[in-house]
């Protein structure tokens, strides 16, 4: 898309005092001097296993209690025939398994189905592996494996199918790759015992061959390559209130997510039954996707990891100040161990206790881990105390590992206040915050101030530059009166907020919009960046805006103002936003511009420090509809578009003219 420069002959007479139309901002971007560095980590993501994001959405396994581990054995499963659940199984924390026997008639048949999450999807021309842990107990036995479509108005359900073997009575993977002939997004797995030899099978998997990077434990490639295409610089996992649990015995514990995946316990998810108005009684964690994917993972895409673990606490929102629902403070112990383990699992030599379980794992080089959070949005004394060893312990053996702590679920307020004294006392490295909040929040308007305080894109202007930086770990616009909705509007104002972090790149180190995915048949929280079904995705608007920024991120502030001033849409300045920043490794000078005001907005914008004509390439997110967003079907229906402007010389500067349109996000990159 090319776009013509305007060039007013008098733009640079401002800088003189001559005067130019009222309705034209001048925004001036320092480039002679290079401002505060920005953090690689600047711009993440943030990864809960919420709306089917693990089992059923990134994890590639499509079959559904694939250990027969859900406390209702055969939930997922259609079993039919002759058939038994059996406790005996060759694996210690995962021991059931079915047994298939002859059901005494040649025209009768024993065997299993699987649903899937909301069917499987299968592609056209795939390959798919599927393997299984099995032995005979009469010493050979046979099955058939197939695809079917139950909902088929053709002469066969099923549309794939291949035998497999069985030989000897000792447990045994075996495996075998389908190709689909077909697309279908809810087909079902089935098993036919073929034969009248009996056959145990345990831990049935099914997975793409072609996942991401082409690992046999690895992500849905589509899902994946969404994350890495954002080009973050920072993961965190594993959540979020799975961190906690509803209560103790159901927290996450990475330990029991490494290893063997047939051997890691099945743990219930506390988003289960959170929200009664969206049920999902079969979601439960398969921990297929478990600590050592989640660092793999970073680093195939590019992200320093950020571990959360357990402080010795369960969700505060469903145990509310219940300290008896928490760990006793003098048995913190096996908790703060679970922390320095998992740091000699990420980083520790190969020889090392858990470094070993790393190397055999398939990664003898270390993780290079850098940060550790203890706790997730706890608050007041029941978490201070507790968190309070975990620093003093972590420091003691790791004094370089940087300690996340965190400020609680509120953005302001007395809670709030009392998280950050506490992290500033303790010496944490960096304060999570978190605040989903609705338009008036983001753009601190008069009711938002009135109710909130300080919030909007001045937020950060004035943090205390000595204390621990700010890992803004959750957020997003929550339209008032939307639903929540992912529509444009809301993220419009939240890449008008983002300015305000850019600009305080001094102060604010990470920053991750959250939730990160959504099955369209089983979220339970939105808005959320991603959103799929059993074949397709689609990137929200607020994926585009993080996009536009982590990709974009620069390596150093450049100080940018209208009329002396942050141009962060304060009086005067007609809903405008703005922050520059310089790249080292690519010589670019980045300016981002933010619209959020219902008009066109003629913008000057002087590049002080650099001189001559040239060319900026331009990036801009804009639509009409405010409660527009994509869809399934319309995956990018609102997706940013390239362009190019011409820029003029001045008297020792460069000079662009151009207008930005109502409610959109501008992004100019000029060589320097």
């Amino acid at each position: 898309m090319k776009m013509k420069l305007r060039f007013l002959a008098g733009a640079y007479a401002l800088m003189t005092g001559l005067a130019l139309s009222a309705q034209t901002h001048v925004i001036e971007v320092n480039t002679k001097k290079l401002g505060a560095p920005i953090q690689p980590t600047m711009y993440g993501l943030f990864f809960e296993d919420i709306n089917y994001a693990a089992d059923g959405g990134l994890y590639g396994e499509l079959i559904k209690n694939r250990s027969f581990e859900f406390p209702d054995r055969l939930m997922g499963w259609e079993a039919f025939g002759t058939f038994e659940v059996k406790a005996d199984g060759p694996f210690e924390r995962c021991p059931h398994y079915v047994e298939l026997r002859w059901p005494g008639h040649k025209e009768r048949r024993s065997g299993l189905s699987n649903n899937g999450f909301f069917g499987i999807g299968l592609h056209q021309g795939e390959d798919y592996r599927f393997s299984v842990w099995a032995k005979a107990p009469q010493g050979t036995a046979r099955i058939k494996v197939q695809f079917i479509d139950r909902a088929t108005m053709e002469e066969n359900q099923q549309f794939a199918e291949t035998k497999l073997e069985i030989t000897g009575n000792e447990w045994k993977q075996y495996e075998l790759v389908m190709k689909s002939p077909r697309t279908i997004a809810k087909a079902q797995l089935r098993i036919y015992l073929d034969g009248q030899n009996t056959v145990d099978l345990e831990h049935v998997s099914l997975f793409p061959v072609n996942t991401f990077k082409n690992r046999k434990n690895g992500m849905r490639r589509d899902l994946a390559q969404a994350l890495a295409d954002e080009h973050p610089g920072l993961l965190r996992f594993p959540g979020g209130c799975i961190v906690e649990g509803v209560d103790l015995a159901t927290r996450y514990q990475w330990k029991n997510t490494i290893g063997p995946v047939e051997n890691r316990p099945l743990n219930e998810n506390r988003w289960e039954y959170t929200f009664p108005h969206r049920f999902y009684p079969d979601y439960f964690q398969s921990y297929g996707l478990g600590f050592f994917e989640f660092f793999q993972l970073a680093e195939d895409i590019g992200a320093e990891p950020l571990p959360v673990l357990n402080v010795g606490m369960a969700c505060q929102f469903q145990n509310w100040n219940d300290d008896t629902a928490h760990v006793p403070y003098d048995q913190l112990q096996p908790y703060i161990q679970d922390c320095l383990d998992l740091i000699e699992f990420a980083n520790g030599a190969a020889d090392s206790e858990w470094g070993r379980k790393r190397a055999e794992m398939g990664h003898p080089e270390p993780f290079n881990m850098k940060f550790i959070g203890v706790g997730n949005e706890q608050w007041d004394d029941l978490y201070f105390r507790r968190l309070e060893p975990f620093v003093k312990a972590i420091k003691a053996k790791y004094p370089q590992m940087q300690i996340v702590g965190t400020s609680g679920p509120d953005s302001e307020g007395e809670m709030w206040q009392k998280g950050w004294a506490a992290m500033k006392q303790q010496k944490a490295d960096l304060v999570d915050e978190h605040f989903y909040r609705n338009e008036d929040w983001f753009l601190a308007t008069p009711e938002g101030k009135e109710k909130y305080g300080n919030c909007g894109a001045m937020r950060y202007d004035t943090y205390d530059r000595k204390g621990p930086k700010v890992f803004a770990g959750e957020y997003a616009c929550h339209g008032k009166n939307k639903h929540k909705w992912n529509h444009y509007e809301a993220a419009i104002l939240e890449a008008a907020f983002m300015t305000g972090m850019e600009r305080n790149a001094d102060v604010v180190y990470m920053t991750a919009y959250a939730p990160l995915f959504a099955h369209v048949e089983g979220w339970q929280w939105r808005p959320d960046l991603i959103w799929f079904d059993n074949l397709r995705m689609f990137k929200s608007c607020s994926y585009y805006v993080q996009q536009m920024y982590a990709a974009n991120k620069g390596t150093n502030v450049l100080s940018t103002t209208m009329d002396k001033r942050p141009v962060a849409g304060v009086e005067g300045q007609d809903g405008l936003y703005a922050s520059s920043v310089f790249d080292k490794d690519s010589g670019c000078v980045i300016i981002k511009v933010v619209n959020v005001s219902k008009t066109a907005q003629p913008v000057s914008v002087i590049l002080q420090g650099m001189k001559g004509e040239r060319n900026a390439e331009t990036l801009t997110l804009s639509h009409n509809g405010m409660d527009d967003e994509n869809t399934l079907d319309q995956p990018e229906r609102i997706a940013p578009k390239a362009g190019s402007l011409k820029l003029d010389a001045g008297k020792g500067s460069t000079l662009l003219l151009d207008d930005i349109p109502p409610m959109s996000f501008r992004l100019y990159k000029v060589k320097k």
